[in-house]
């Protein structure tokens, strides 16, 4: 298949030492989009991986050069930026994000491509049937309810699956924001005039272990809620306040007790948990605050997002 200048579609794919995933993710990709008969182009990012990931691209890309392109970071540098340099880069009008590990059968992206056919600019996806662990999918529920009543306005059923299609003028409007920190699913649905939302099928990771630790998960859901919605913030305003009502009425109650009943020192531990809770609350909403600004800080400095060490094409 000879490829074109313009190609139809370009699949985007961050990888991270994922050398046992990338032969076979290779075959099965090129199978599905072969059989489609468009024209298209893969971009893999090597995202520092410290396994054989790199020399492998480096093969699949001298198997069809004119087809697939690598871009080799200096380091590692995360799973949205690898996708963003990737968006940097794309040719085709439909533009697709999927992970290497194969979770994301590539066996479903027609289903993507009917759906950008049919006059949708994002087309967000569902995992049907879950192979993920029982903690992986109690912290994923959790959080799609946390997130869907900080911020109704992103409509999305499952956010943690990558296998998504974006319209090229939507992925040129998020690569040039040039945030250090983002949330690439929820950046595309804010810029989205026709979105829609598709299940997709979902399978067990074909080999290794997954590079999102419990920590990994932690961060990568505040990036989410904190570069999409101030609510946190709102919460402990409206804390702040109602202690803050709470406080005056009990202030009165502790002057009333002392003329009505004089001296006494048996709340003395009531009033020490009190203070404790207090300080809780404040040590609690100085975290999230320190949140917001780091991310401030990081955006000011005006640091490159990422650092290319070369590109294959």
């Amino acid at each position: 298949m000879i490829q074109q200048p313009n190609p139809s579609i370009s699949i985007v794919i961050p990888v991270y030492n994922e050398e046992k995933n990338l032969e076979e993710l290779y075959r099965r990709l090129t199978a599905t989009l072969d059989k489609l008969d468009k024209p298209y182009e893969i971009i893999l990012t090597n995202d520092g991986s410290k396994d054989e990931s790199g020399k492998i691209l480096q093969q699949l890309h001298m198997q069809r050069p004119a087809q697939i392109r690598v871009i080799e970071f200096n380091g590692n540098f995360g799973q949205h930026m690898a996708i963003m340099a990737g968006f940097e880069r794309v040719r085709g009008e439909i533009v697709i994000t999927m992970d290497a590990d194969l979770q994301n059968p590539p066996e479903e992206i027609p289903k993507l491509v009917v759906a950008m056919e049919n006059g949708h600019d994002v087309v967000n996806t569902h995992r049907e049937a879950r192979q993920d662990s029982w903690w992986r999918r109690f912290i994923s529920k959790s959080h799609n309810k946390i997130r869907a009543w900080m911020m109704p306005k992103l409509k999305m059923k499952d956010e943690g699956c990558m296998l998504r299609a974006y319209r090229r003028h939507i992925v040129d409007l998020m690569a040039s924001t040039s945030e250090a920190t983002t949330f690439i699913p929820a950046l595309a649905l804010s810029y989205a005039a026709n979105p829609t939302e598709i299940g997709v099928a979902h399978e067990p990771r074909f080999a290794g272990k997954s590079n999102y630790n419990f920590y990994g998960l932690v961060r990568y859901n505040f990036d989410l809620i904190t570069g999409f919605s101030l609510v946190p913030l709102q919460i402990f305003t409206m804390i702040g306040m109602l202690i803050s009502f709470c406080s005056f009425f009990f202030v009165i109650f502790l002057m009333a007790r002392r003329f009505i009943l004089g001296p006494e020192v048996e709340g003395v531990f009531t009033l020490f948990a009190i203070l404790f809770f207090l300080l809780g609350i404040v040590l609690l909403g100085l975290g999230v605050v320190g949140e917001y600004i780091g991310r401030i800080y990081q955006e000011v400095r005006k640091r490159p997002r990422f650092v290319i060490r070369k590109v294959l094409e």
